[in-house]
């Protein structure tokens, strides 16, 4: 409104009282600044509580990561011993394939492939193959076996009993770790890996390892640097030649080795912490974060006495404005360049049955698009997006909540910023229903006189038909007829007339009545209508159709029935009709004559759909208009009539043709859609 109305002199007015009443808030300004000095203790208590947090987390980080280093050295080493002992089975197979003699790694015949602890030097001290019946002998094993066997009382019974675990329990067994003479330990264990040949114990293939060498070759370098790996036996005893070095109690991990016969222990230490810098450098950016926002509420306050006075001002505005919509019967929508609904008013959501609430915030696809219009609407409403609607508008049609289409005329404006920025578009939605419904009507009177005009002229050709051509018919079936009777009497010698005779009658009789129900039809009699398999009468008309011309129709049959309820003679009449048209168009193309025709269905709408294409020169945009009218032909010498009452056969049985250019062969494809047959009622039950 211009400034010097009345209503806009008040709104100034009231601003400038709003500015000089606003000492009187004095009051909830201190209240508003003891908020603001408590909101400052609980943040400094948050950062202290934060950094309290921050430390134990790091501490707890890095048990979590000794024990993750731990874990993964225990389960690296019992993998390897586990591939030893598979090497060990494969040598123990080869030792029993070659002989009963114990036989040396390097000895010829036995090359193997073995796993890291294997192909280690120094691992594996010794090895060899020990028979079932040589287990006492003194001179059978490999060459460390006795004198590690009689070097200490213990560590022939932990043998011994390594070789009984063998043979009882049929798996491998550890001893060790074998104790010197003086009974200090050392680092060689002990490995027998049994075999059975066919089910009886055959021996056991024996080998010392180092563990000393065996954890050398087992921790990588990367693990080295920041651990050391010690070997610890009944959790007490340390082994001279393991890893050395020591760390803190709290940076150490021990994990058992799970070998069986054994007792062996792994311990972790860390020897360089690694400083947790994602949780510092998480509580310094929380830190800043934190300040930022006490600057912020510091600037807020400067603000707070503004927004108090400007509330009033906005309020007023705001009811005037929602006065000035409601009273309108013009549906308001606002939508933001991302296409979420910004405003509706009360026109917008009585017109679609929703409430406000409902549709504020929504996004494409909106509840009131029909379902079976969503991509054409996604189509409209992009473009709309990008630039609005001309001075005509466009015409869509939504779905009221209820479920009824409303027809909408939607003009579509920017919906700017005080500094001209667009921030997205405003609409206006206009119900047209009543005029579309007015428009339909008007629409199906012409159609209806359209369809009345082709019908009397149908009517008039078929009388026509009937008269000259049921004569002839007559007479070619009477001498049919004649002629069969002779044959059957004996007085024609040249059985071989018989089929094509019986073939003449047939065809008589079926265009005498292909003429009949053209005929009734055309005088708007009832068709004669019957449920029929499409592809059976397909198949048959198209054998027809191949054996009268040299370019046959191609065509592959849908291998379950498509059923419709339709007059079988009109429906042939049809089909013959639109091939042989097709078959005459396919010669005057530039390619090889060809004919396709395609039968299939549509069960979620349930249609059957026929289409028959050709290679001919096709139809052009002009001429698709006026195809189907009666007396209307491109043919030299042709009445216009056949499409013209192929149009009013579908018509009959409440479908459509329609034409159009095939994209394969070129030529005209003339398609026509029927309503599929109900399912059959269940047969009833009878007593």
């Amino acid at each position: 409104m211009p400034p010097t109305d009345h209503p806009a002199a008040d709104h100034s007015l009231d601003f400038a009282l709003l500015q000089q009443s606003a000492s009187r808030h004095s009051g909830r300004n201190r209240i508003a600044l003891l908020w603001l000095l408590g909101l400052l203790v609980l943040l400094v208590g948050a950062v202290v509580t934060l950094l309290v947090y921050l430390n134990n987390f790091e501490a707890d980080e890095a048990a979590r990561r000794r024990a993750a280093d731990a874990q993964w050295l225990e389960q690296s080493v019992q993998f390897h011993f586990r591939r030893l002992e598979d090497d060990l089975l494969v040598l123990a197979r080869q030792a029993i394939a070659q002989g009963s003699r114990a036989a040396d790694p390097a000895s010829p015949g036995l090359a193997l492939q073995g796993g890291l602890l294997w192909r280690e030097p120094g691992v594996l001290l010794s090895s060899g193959w020990i028979a079932a019946g040589r287990l006492g002998d003194q001179q059978a094993g490999p060459p460390r076996w006795h004198p590690d066997q009689s070097a200490h009382p213990e560590n022939a019974q932990a043998l011994q009993i390594m070789q009984t675990t063998t043979q009882g329990l049929r798996r491998a067994a550890y001893a060790g770790l074998m104790l010197r003479a003086d009974g200090s330990p050392s680092d060689v264990i002990w490995l027998a890996v049994p075999f059975f040949d066919r089910g009886q114990f055959a021996g056991n293939y024996l080998a010392a390892v180092s563990l000393e060498r065996a954890l050398v070759a087992l921790v990588p370098d990367w693990f080295s640097q920041d651990h050391s790996v010690r070997l610890l036996s009944d959790e007490s005893r340390t082994t001279p030649g393991a890893a050395a070095g020591h760390g803190p109690d709290n940076t150490a991990y021990r994990v058992a080795l799970n070998l069986p016969g054994t007792d062996l222990f792994v311990q972790v230490d860390q020897t360089r912490a690694q400083p947790a810098t994602v949780p510092r450098i998480f509580f310094l950016v929380a830190l800043l974060f934190l300040l930022g926002m006490l600057v912020a509420l510091f600037a807020l306050r400067r603000d707070f006495v503004k927004r108090q006075q400007v509330q009033a001002l906005l309020q007023t505005q705001v009811a005037l404005r929602s006065a000035m919509e409601n009273s309108v019967t013009i549906g308001l929508r606002a939508w933001d360049l991302g296409g979420k609904i910004l405003y509706v008013n009360e026109a917008f959501c009585r017109m679609l049955g929703y409430r406000a609430t409902e549709l504020v915030g929504l996004r494409t696809p909106f509840p009131y698009w029909p379902a079976d219009q969503v991509d054409t609407l996604q189509r409209v409403h992009d473009n709309l997006m990008r630039q609005g609607t001309s001075g005509e508008g466009v015409e869509v049609q939504f779905q009221h909540r209820q479920g009824h289409l409303v027809d909408v005329l939607i003009h579509e404006a920017p919906l700017n910023t005080a500094s001209g920025e667009q921030i997205g578009w405003m609409s206006s939605v206009l119900d047209i229903s009543e005029r579309k419904r007015a428009q339909r009507m008007a629409a199906q009177q012409q159609e209806k006189l359209e369809a009345s005009g082709r019908l009397v002229a149908v009517g008039e050709v078929a009388s026509t038909l009937s008269h000259e051509l049921n004569q002839p018919l007559g007479a070619l079936s009477s001498f049919a007829n004649g002629l069969l009777n002779r044959l059957r009497d004996g007085n024609i010698t040249l059985p071989e007339l018989l089929p094509v005779v019986e073939r003449m009658a047939r065809l008589a009789e079926r265009a005498g009545g292909i003429i009949k129900r053209v005929n009734a039809f055309a005088r708007r009699r009832e068709l004669s209508r019957q449920r029929l398999d499409l592809v059976g009468l397909m198949t048959r008309v198209l054998a027809n159709a191949a054996d009268q011309s040299d370019t046959p129709p191609q065509w592959a049959a849908p291998t379950t029935p498509i059923w419709i309820e339709a007059d079988e003679l009109l429906l042939e009449h049809l089909v013959n009709n639109l091939v042989s048209n097709a078959q005459d168009w396919a010669r005057h193309g530039s390619q090889t004559p060809q004919v396709w025709v395609d039968l299939r269905r549509d069960p979620t709408r349930g249609e059957a759909i026929v289409s028959v294409a050709d290679t001919g020169p096709g139809v052009d945009d002009e001429v698709a208009g006026t195809i189907f009218n009666a007396f209307v032909s491109r043919k030299e010498g042709g009445m216009g009539m056949g499409l013209a009452i192929c149009r009013s056969i579908v018509e009959a049985h409440h479908g459509r043709i329609d034409v159009g250019r095939d994209p394969v062969l070129g030529g005209a494809r003339f398609t026509v859609v029927l309503p599929l047959a109900p399912p059959p009622a269940p047969p009833l039950e009878t007593t």
